[in-house]
């Protein structure tokens, strides 16, 4: 039995069928500049901007994203009790019906920090030795030490954290910003993924647009050479012969579309758009000859790497690739692109916790810390919203599991862990919520992470009640069927 074929009955509707595309940006634009849109006032696309529900500071987020966990307890949330206790048994009224990853509960010890805590700023928020440049920024960043998760295992907890559950197939944070604000930039994706480190366990999946059209899926950048691989003509083949093709190829394409109303098409003629748009601009966005050797230093982008290699986390050139990814995100959101992922991994320290921590603080602090500062003597910083988290937290308790020698790490924490916000309508200088004195879960203001995006999609003028899209017969929303407004962290 042959199927029926539904023609699209319209422009627009071609249009906005070619928007779900990941090179929908250029489409609309491209088109009109060759008068194939004109007189027609109907002509849309899924990224046109779009009103948010009410009025806003932020505008763009980039969501630094540690993989893998990094130790709130040797780094956001001193527990002077738990190295009064270290070295102790877990209180068996902790254990009980407990899951860990690895540590057995029966002889579980707890793990005070060697860490030195210091208050900073202003405000005097205390932040790890291991962080002397974020601790220069505190006054601007607001401290979450009650967070909390349901997974505790790293690809369902990054899942979480970047789509709201902890099971596949949903929209990340930043397809769910452009669905529901459209996009400001036309000749650069929406949303840019930029990676430094081993990848993540959840990889493609945390940026995913799920059953969101996947023009609002994460593009990953590649930081060195092209962007995106093949994205320059081919030898002695001219910008206008590609423009010609292009256009003549697009419109066989747009006949077979109506016919057959294949999605595919429709994707595969948005990517050639974006393309097109991409040869010209994303050659300069990469180009770095254009900032200052003092901001080149301040990111620390030409850091030499620790000539010891053995870091759980270590890859070539990790401190230059996520320095760079850290000023490219500034210069992302600059064009107008409305959200970077900047992940970086891994902090899965089951092990020598102390000696890897120093190492993977030390990619990160600095040029953080840069980004920060950058953003605010530009005066992006109130309009850009920036994130800084894991998936879950680590254990008060000591994890040597591998047994490799190596003195002892921190296990999978999900009751329990620390993130922060700056910029973007956030009240800076404070810490909200706390945990008890063992850090083992929190004793005032929690916050769950659908409450996170609540806040999060609130920062951007956006209801997380109303963001929604109907599938599998229930409207479905980035905050689950939970999620509350964090007012605490709010201007």
């Amino acid at each position: 039995m042959n199927p029926t074929l539904t023609p699209f009955k319209s422009r627009r509707e071609f249009l906005v069928s070619t928007s779900s595309g990941v090179g929908a940006l250029a489409l609309g634009s491209l088109l009109a500049e060759n008068g194939l849109l004109a007189n027609d006032p109907q002509s849309t696309s899924l990224l046109t901007p779009q009103s948010s529900h009410f009025s806003a500071q932020a505008k763009r987020c980039i969501f630094i994203f540690l993989a893998g966990a990094p130790s709130q307890l040797d780094l956001f949330d001193p527990k002077k009790k738990l190295n009064e206790l270290h070295g102790q048994p877990l209180p068996e009224s902790m254990g009980k019906n407990v899951r860990f990853a690895f540590i057995n509960t029966k002889t579980a010890m707890l793990k005070g920090s060697p860490r030195t805590f210091t208050p900073h700023g202003s405000c005097g928020t205390e932040l790890s030795d291991r962080l002397p440049h974020l601790a220069s920024c505190v006054d601007d960043m607001a401290v979450i030490r009650s967070m909390h998760t349901d997974e505790f295992n790293h690809h369902p907890a990054q899942l979480m954290m970047n789509c709201g559950v902890g099971r596949l197939g949903r929209p990340s944070v930043g397809s769910w910003l452009t669905y529901g604000l459209g996009s400001e930039c036309n000749n650069l994706p929406s949303y840019v993924v930029l990676s430094a480190g081993v990848g993540t366990s959840g990889g493609s999946s945390n940026w995913t647009s799920g059953f969101l059209p996947s023009t609002y899926r994460g593009v990953p950048f590649r930081t060195q050479g092209e962007p995106v691989l093949n994205l320059k003509n081919p030898p002695g083949v001219s910008r206008k012969d590609q423009e010609r093709s292009l256009l003549a190829l697009q419109e066989l394409n747009r006949r077979r579309l109506e016919i057959t109303g294949d999605s595919e098409i429709a994707n595969r003629i948005s990517s050639y758009e974006l393309a097109f748009r991409m040869q010209a601009s994303a050659p300069e966005l990469l180009d770095l000859s254009t900032e200052s050797q003092y901001t080149l230093r301040d990111y620390g982008v030409d850091r030499s790497e620790p000539e010891n290699k053995r870091h759980r986390g270590y890859s070539p050139q990790a401190h230059h690739a996520f320095a760079r990814n850290c000023l490219l995100a500034r210069r992302l959101i600059e064009r107008g692109v409305r959200f970077v992922n900047l992940y970086h991994a891994s902090w899965d320290h089951h092990d020598a916790l102390d000696k890897d921590l120093k190492y993977n603080c030390s990619i990160v602090d600095q040029p953080v810390a840069a980004l920060l500062k950058d953003l605010k003597q530009r005066g992006l910083l109130d309009s850009t919203l920036v994130v800084f988290s894991g998936e879950f937290g680590r254990t008060p308790l000591a994890d040597n599991h591998e047994s490799s020698g190596q003195k002892p790490g921190r296990d999978h924490h999900p009751f329990a862990f620390s993130s922060w916000m700056a910029g973007g309508g956030v009240r800076g200088g404070q810490v909200v919520g706390k945990t008890d004195e063992l850090g083992w879960a929190p004793i005032k203001d929690p916050v769950h992470i659908n409450d996170f995006h609540a806040t999060l999609l609130h920062l951007f003028g956006l209801d997380h009640l109303k963001l929604s899209k109907k599938f599998g017969g229930f409207d479905v929303r980035l905050t689950n069927v939970g999620g509350k407004v964090i007012h605490k962290l709010l201007i």
